[in-house]
């Protein structure tokens, strides 16, 4: 015997069924498709639980990047690394905005039945923050080696984690994808 408790997905009230209890054994159901409004749903809660994440991690950077300047070593910093600075804190406000800016879209487009073009809009947006969050990473992280090792060594090892940052973040879902679409 198998009883489902349906309810409303507390977060936005899209009228998905967010759970399904089941009592007794557990059995296969066959997935029904997606309708176009519950697909650009979903969709819109991923990226909106994505860009909650990324949020979090360029706020609390952006931060750590402003705060630095009022610090007694920054005066210290010479030409090279102060243009680092300056250039990787450019690259945290506009990773930032882009990372903040479909909150905005939203605002503005909620209710004119565009949630297609929001979410296409939000998804680029979103790759182009992490585009401009992957940058701020390797500027900070540069900025901090300069200081611990020899210039040499911090560009090297700021290499390498820019390669991992496109490996992780880029290549490996394209390459994901491209076996998807091949299997289909």
């Amino acid at each position: 015997m198998t009883m489902t408790d349906p309810y409303t997905c507390p977060s936005c009230s899209c009228g998905q069924n967010a759970r399904t209890v089941a009592v007794g054994p557990p059995q296969l159901e066959e997935e029904r498709p997606e309708t176009a409004r519950e697909r650009v749903n979903r969709k819109w809660n991923e990226v909106l639980q994505e860009t909650r994440v990324a949020q979090t991690g360029i706020s609390i950077l952006f931060g750590f990047l402003l705060s630095v300047a009022f610090t007694s070593l920054f005066g210290e910093l010479a030409g090279l690394d102060r243009g680092i600075y300056v250039v990787t804190v450019v690259l945290a406000a506009l990773a930032t905005a882009s990372l903040i800016a479909p909150v905005s879209l939203h605002r503005f487009l909620s209710g004119l039945r565009v949630k297609d073009e929001l979410v296409d809009a939000a998804a680029r947006l979103m790759v182009c923050g992490m585009v401009l969050l992957a940058l701020t990473i390797c500027g900070t992280l540069l900025l901090i080696l300069r200081t611990a090792v020899p210039s040499l060594l911090a560009e090297v090892l700021v290499g390498g984690v820019m390669v991992w940052f496109g490996l992780c973040w880029y290549v490996l879902p394209w390459m994901i994808r491209r076996r998807a679409g091949r299997r289909r």
